[in-house]
């Protein structure tokens, strides 16, 4: 049987809109695996709510000496309890972040207070430009390890809803790797 031209055009737009559909199902599937993938390679702070399903629960951490290791949650992502400035904050160890980024809010928690006219410098995330007040941390310890004088940065208040240990932090370390789901920090 001969299909007409009109047939087989409409076979063909079918064809392209089930493809279209395959893959729009799989994206949102995967949606924050490649938001976190994405805001890695451009080098932004991941999204607020990214992995939120587990940020809350803290990964388990074991340590001895000056070797902390970090177990993955469900979603892949290290969530710890550090202290800043002696000052018990909730974080996710991100090595896509620059510097350690607070919260608004972990930041007042840590005894850190900004005005609005501390907030001189600028970046891009996911979520869009925000402004940043540059700091310097006192100290930040996670496990046995502790580093001084950390550079940091605090964002405007509802703009990062888990603070992050990022590469101010780990780039201080004598090492730090993640094998079989967990991530290794060493003194």
């Amino acid at each position: 049987m001969a299909l007409n031209s009109g047939t087989k055009r409409l076979l063909r737009e079918a064809a392209s809109w089930t493809v279209i559909a395959v893959i729009g199902i799989a994206a949102f599937m995967q949606f924050d695996k490649l938001r976190t993938g994405a805001e890695r390679m451009l080098g932004a702070p991941p999204s607020q709510d990214a992995g939120r399903d587990d940020a809350a629960e803290l990964n388990a951490v074991t340590g001895s000496g000056a070797v902390v290791t970090i177990a993955a949650g469900n979603n892949g992502h290290f969530h710890a309890e550090a202290e800043i400035n002696g000052r018990p904050i909730k974080v996710m160890v991100d090595t896509g972040a620059t510097m350690v980024a607070l919260s608004y809010e972990d930041a007042e928690r840590a005894g850190i207070f900004v005005n609005p006219g501390d907030f001189t410098g600028a970046v891009s995330t996911a979520n869009g430009a925000a402004h940043i007040a540059p700091v310097m941390l006192d100290r930040v310890t996670i496990g046995d390890i502790t580093v001084r004088d950390v550079p940091a940065a605090v964002l405007e208040r509802g703009r990062l809803r888990t603070s992050l240990l990022g590469m101010s932090f780990l780039n201080r370390l004598s090492r730090f790797d993640m094998r079989a789901g967990e991530l290794v920090l060493q003194e």
